[in-house]
């Protein structure tokens, strides 16, 4: 018996040190910085899945989908499918099935609603156009998957808006955390840069002849911009730090998007961003150095770098 009770005891006694080990690990997950670093990596798991390459599509190297550059105005309204139950967010839009149904009734479908948004009674899902007869509106139900929140698994924007919701709430009066504000913005930053590297018209699907089946809502470049730059430039602006940093994203975005369109999107921010600086409450030697880039926010100005790679 004492040779049993000892060898238990021992037993137990790492078993406890081993989850004991586990929780240390867990709680060192639930670090912010760890955080933010999760939220970062599946927005880029998400572009990556969901959009090509623009260098791709500029090859002709459309990924098996011809015809993707020819898309004519759909027939006229057949069928209107209409949401009659508790509220929902769109998690997620089964493309395939719903091009195969389209291919079937000689349609295409559009749908009214895109991944992410919150459906409530009465709520126009989508429309069929051109069919010769109604499709199942049980079949049209199972190619849209419901839950009780947002996923990023077709949603590029959701990663990024959680990332401003940080920043956000590090920004305010009762936190007033900029430094981890800024390591959200770091986040956002590369999400945005890799997502200007990539065509962001993926709202049509077509069938494998090349015919145009199933149209969604997608986001804008404008989208994307007005998404990770608004509230966090509405909340920082008294920021000397954000403004910096917010500032070195906007020039960098600049300097890597190659569309003529895109580029003017992103001058359009800064020059609100400019008129937020001028409008704060920072004093006028504040607001000359808020004007300044600095990918910290504080403490490498380009300004300063150029100063100092010039010097003898």
């Amino acid at each position: 018996m004492p040779l049993i009770s000892g060898i238990a005891v021992a037993g137990l006694l790492s078993l406890s040190m081993l989850l004991f080990a586990a929780l240390v690990k867990g709680l060192s997950d639930l670090q912010i910085t760890n955080v933010l670093h999760r939220i970062g990596d599946k927005g880029r798991e998400v572009i990556r899945e969901t959009f090509q390459r623009l260098d791709a599509k500029a090859n002709g190297q459309s990924e098996g989908r011809p015809g993707t550059g020819d898309n004519p105005e759909p027939g006229p309204v057949v069928q209107t499918l209409t949401y009659v139950a508790a509220p929902r967010t769109i998690a997620k839009i089964d493309i395939d099935s719903l091009v195969r149904q389209g291919q079937q009734a000689g349609a295409v479908i559009v749908m009214a609603c895109g991944v992410g948004d919150t459906l409530v009674e009465n709520t126009v899902l989508l429309q069929v156009h051109g069919a010769k007869a109604a499709l199942p509106e049980s079949d049209l139900m199972r190619a849209v998957h419901l839950a009780f929140e947002r996923t990023s698994e077709q949603d590029p924007k959701y990663p990024i808006r959680l990332l401003v919701d940080v920043a956000i709430k590090a920004l305010s009066p009762a936190i007033n955390d900029p430094t981890t504000a800024v390591q959200a913005i770091d986040q956002i930053d590369d999400l945005l840069r890799r997502l200007g590297g990539h065509d962001l018209d993926a709202g049509y699907a077509h069938d494998a002849d090349g015919v145009l089946r199933l149209i969604f809502p997608m986001p804008t470049w404008e989208d994307y911009l007005a998404l990770a730059f608004d509230e966090i430039r509405q909340y920082g602006s008294d920021s000397v730090q954000i403004m910096r940093r917010l500032r070195s994203a906007l020039v960098g975005l600049a300097d890597s998007v190659t569309d003529d369109t895109r580029i003017g999107a992103v001058v359009r921010h800064l020059k609100q961003l400019d008129a937020a600086v001028d409008r704060s409450h920072l004093t006028a030697d504040d607001q000359q150095t808020a004007r300044q880039e600095d990918r910290q926010g504080l403490g490498l100005s380009r300004r300063n770098a150029e100063t100092k790679r010039l010097r003898p």
